[in-house]
């Protein structure tokens, strides 16, 4: 049977069909187990937390509520402090500590968990400038509009700086729907970005870095910022109608994650950044950010022939991974070590007639 040009055959539409809905099935039973077991294991994994929060939930109230006071009638800067200042110093902290050893190769003590050995070793100037200038225009230029909408969806829906701070149990719930939302939503506008219609227009300017550093999490064209960065962080908030605090440590924790996986070193008792360091060298692996979703769809298959899926474990001692699990030569250094063995047996046969190359 001939295919036809421009398409699959009819038989195979209903079995491509079939599988995303089998994906898609299997996803929404696993991210809701998840979700279930989660809330199963509350009472006993935060008990002891519970007792120090419940025991200094007296002390934040009375903090909440004097801010309350301050910006009485102006809960809108409160909400910008929360949502952009905080996070946004708490990004560019992690990010200077991190730019030093870009820029230095220095202390070599953190430089040597470098997972692309020779890669921005240093980092060129001139692209670190460019990256930091676009990431300042995204973070002020780009999210505050969008996070100015959000304050109103979000007074709209539930008052975001209202005076009773949520309970522990309740914000961990929150922030079990923040990571499975993101998870969601940034991998399936990651993988349609990556789309030929997309991928030359909005998201090459973010892969233009094969070995990414920290700083290159928000580098991006704004489009891209806002449907692939800032709307998976947002939509879990808005759905949940979440406290300010809660947005706070949300937004803040997704930055140090991202600027994380972003950052090039696979550092001791930090999580694995191997996954999307991958993406970076690869382009069509590894899309997600948990990796629930390539694992379902098929987008993790060789990443998982790679000493790369080896190395992605929690470091938990100070042996660079690259060291314990090396990877294999690449073939120029197997021919370079041929080259050399073949001319030592070249001299050795010019000397000794009798002498057989050892290749041959």
């Amino acid at each position: 049977m001939k295919r036809r040009v421009g398409g699959p055959l009819p038989r195979e539409r209903p079995k491509q069909e079939g599988h995303i809905w089998g994906s898609m099935k299997r996803t929404a039973f696993i991210l809701g187990s998840g979700l279930l077991l989660s809330v199963a294991f509350w009472n006993s994994v935060t008990w002891h937390l519970q007792k120090f929060w419940g025991a200094s939930g007296y002390f934040w109230q009375a903090q909440w509520e004097k801010l309350l006071s301050t910006y009485s009638g102006k809960e809108w800067i409160l909400f910008f402090l929360g949502t952009v200042l905080i996070p946004t110093m708490l990004f560019w902290s992690f990010n200077a500590l991190l730019l030093v050893v870009d820029t230095t190769g220095k202390p070599h003590f953190v430089s040597r968990y470098r997972i692309q050995d020779g890669k921005n070793d240093p980092v060129d100037p001139t692209k670190l400038r460019q990256a930091v200038l676009t990431v300042l225009f995204n973070q002020y230029i780009i999210s505050l509009p969008v996070l100015g909408l959000s304050y109103l969806f979000l007074k709209w829906r539930e008052n975001p700086c209202r005076p009773e701070l949520p309970t522990f149990h309740w914000f961990l719930l929150e922030l079990s729907v923040f990571i499975l939302t993101e998870e969601v939503m940034f991998y399936y506008s990651h993988r349609l970005l990556h789309h030929p219609m997309f991928y030359k227009r909005f998201h090459k300017k973010h892969h233009e870095w094969t070995a990414p550093i920290g700083v290159v999490s928000l580098y991006a064209h704004p489009i891209e910022h806002v449907v692939s960065n800032l709307l998976p962080a947002m939509v879990g908030p808005m759905v949940m109608g979440s406290h300010l605090p809660s947005i706070t440590v949300w937004f803040s924790l997704a930055l140090i994650t991202t600027t994380i996986s972003h950052c090039g070193y696979h550092l001791p008792f930090l999580p694995s950044p191997e996954f999307h360091d991958y993406h970076h060298l690869k382009f069509n692996q590894c899309f997600g950010v948990l990796g629930v979703l390539d694992h379902l769809h098929g987008t993790d298959t060789t990443f998982k022939q790679t000493k790369a899926y080896e190395r992605h474990v929690l470091l938990l001692n100070l042996t660079p991974l690259s060291e314990s699990i090396p990877d294999p030569p690449k073939k120029t250094e197997l021919m370079k070590l041929s080259s050399i063995i073949k001319v030592t047996n070249w001299h050795g046969e010019r000397g000794n007639p009798g002498h057989q190359d050892v290749l041959q």
